[in-house]
């Protein structure tokens, strides 16, 4: 186990296969069982949607009773959705109004320094400023404030010469103001944030923390996406929550991400996937048991570097890292949720079609996170100082949300149907068939109620409506919830599904950066 002038590592965070990224990262029996984890999701979707399908050819009245029994599942769930949603909107807007400056008197906390890691490819000066002009006007000491705008190599002058510029304008107002760049093609690592901001942070800790003896338990990180603009009392909350926790040190904080910032200029589309997503993580908030860090997160140094920064080899860095902790700790790790939101873009691109491709991608990247799945199980039948109870509760858990992710959609809205349609004649003789029909679009019509829930939630979050902008553009926005069922399908079961196919296979997927642009 290594240790340094400052901390020691956790002798866990030395295994070699902590950090696997996929099965090809290991060898010999550990390589094959790793293998068949990741064909695992993959073929439980499968084996579900053919179940279906075989089951309403071959034994139609059992299917049928199945969808009606899931649809009837589906209208609970909703109802249960749909309440934690609501508490959690209530909690967003009461915390909108705390002064939480006012709130930290009396409390020691001018010691703590805030290390801000902005990792960042090809995105426009324009979005990098808004993004820094944002973070200058907190309410919070910005000398305590070390801002790390972190290039890629391989995004060329451009980044280095936006890294300057932004350096010009903000550099003075903060504490610290690093540029880092970071190499491209280093061994063992794949192009992406998590490679990105691994790089930042031992570079803020070389070149910033080391030389100003600055203890790291006392330093807090937060890695934002680079088009994340920040609410004034962001700070303010997230030190009064890191106080107030039982175990700061074990503990990550996890903000409200709402997908706002430019929500009057991205098509219908765009807005119903960018808020149901921004709703989900609502619904998260109100379930802190099951919440794993998500984008923008907070977390102290200390626990970054005991595991050795964000993971530099697979895609979806910002959960791994979570998993990473909470396995070095042996468990005792948690997602404290701040129910205070950033904002950050909505997909949006100059045409249509190159919108839905994107959202496409940016789904398909996000759903990729199954990989983790992979990972906690193989960890899991190791580590056995986490307890049976807890490594069952989060595997299923786990499981279930993406084989529901990917399985649900489609299970209601197309094959709710089959029977119908491949029951054959003697099953269309029946009442049952008859009935079946009725009975799913009624059960569907009262889960749609909650689509109303979720328009009036939305028209509460999005910002004051630009100057030029039609009034009528609000009666556009609380009817393209109607649009649900189809981008539930298009744009979370469907990229859901390629996601774990592609693991499937061994198809492995790159990181794929997201355009961020301001569309006029």
């Amino acid at each position: 186990m290594g240790v340094d002038e400052n901390n020691q590592l956790l002798p866990y965070a030395r295994r070699e296969d902590f950090h696997v990224g996929r099965a090809t990262d290991l060898s010999g029996k550990r390589k094959l069982f790793y293998r068949l984890l990741e064909i695992l999701p993959g073929l439980a979707s499968w084996t579900t949607l053919l179940g279906v399908i075989l089951l309403s050819i071959y034994q139609p009245v059992i299917a049928s009773y199945f969808i009606i029994a899931f649809a009837l599942y589906w209208v609970l769930k909703t109802a249960f959705l749909s309440y934690h949603l609501r508490h959690n909107c209530k909690r967003i807007r009461h915390h909108m109004t705390l002064d939480w400056q006012a709130m930290l008197n009396g409390f020691k906390y001018q010691h703590l320094t805030q290390v801000v890691i902005l990792p960042f490819y090809k995105e426009p000066a324009e979005v990098v400023a808004l993004s820094l002009a944002a973070l200058s006007r907190v309410k919070y000491d910005l000398k305590k404030i070390v801002v790390v705008l972190a290039a890629e190599a391989r995004a060329g002058s451009e980044a280095t010469e936006t890294q300057k510029q932004m350096k010009a304008q903000y550099g003075e107002l903060f504490g610290g103001f690093l540029t880092p760049v970071h190499p491209a093609d280093l061994p063992g690592e794949m192009a992406g944030k998590g490679s990105n901001a691994a790089y930042a942070a031992e570079y803020a800790r070389v070149n910033y923390l080391n030389p100003n003896k600055i203890d790291y338990r006392q330093t807090l990180v937060s890695i934002f996406d680079i088009d994340t603009v920040l609410y004034p009392d962001y700070f303010n909350c997230l030190v009064w929550h890191f106080l107030q926790a039982e175990k700061p040190l074990k503990s990550s904080f996890q903000p409200v991400p709402i997908f706002n910032n430019n929500i009057w200029e991205a098509p219908a589309v765009s807005r119903v996937v960018a808020m149901s997503s921004t709703f989900w993580e609502m619904i998260q908030q109100e379930r802190p048991e099951r919440m794993v860090t998500f984008s923008s997160h907070s977390v102290s140094f200390q626990a970054l570097y005991e595991v050795g920064y964000w993971q530099k080899n697979m895609v979806s860095e910002d959960s791994r890292i979570f998993w990473n902790l909470l396995i070095a700790n042996n468990g005792d790790y948690r997602v404290v949720p701040l129910s205070y939101p950033v904002s950050m873009d909505a997909n949006a691109a100059p045409s249509l079609w190159l919108t839905l491709k994107q959202i496409y991608k940016q789904h398909r990247r996000w759903t990729y996170g199954v990989e983790n799945l992979c990972y906690l199980l193989y960890h899991f039948r190791q580590n056995k100082s986490i307890s049976l109870k807890r490594r069952i509760t989060i595997a299923l858990q786990q499981a279930e949300g993406y084989w529901s992710l990917t399985t649900n959609p489609i299970m209601l809205f197309i094959l709710g149907w089959a029977p119908i349609f491949l029951g054959g004649r003697e099953f269309h003789q029946t009442v049952l068939s008859y009935n079946l029909p009725i009975m799913v679009r009624d059960l569907l019509i009262l889960a749609m109620f909650g689509l109303v829930i979720s328009s009036i939630i939305s028209m509460s979050l999005i910002p004051p409506r630009p100057n030029g902008t039609s009034r009528f553009r609000y009666v556009v926005m609380a009817l393209q919830w109607i649009m649900v069922p189809a981008t539930m399908i298009i744009f979370s079961a469907i990229p859901g599904l390629d996601a774990q196919t592609r693991l499937m296979l061994g198809r492995y997927m790159g990181f794929w950066v997201t355009p961020k642009q301001r569309i006029k």
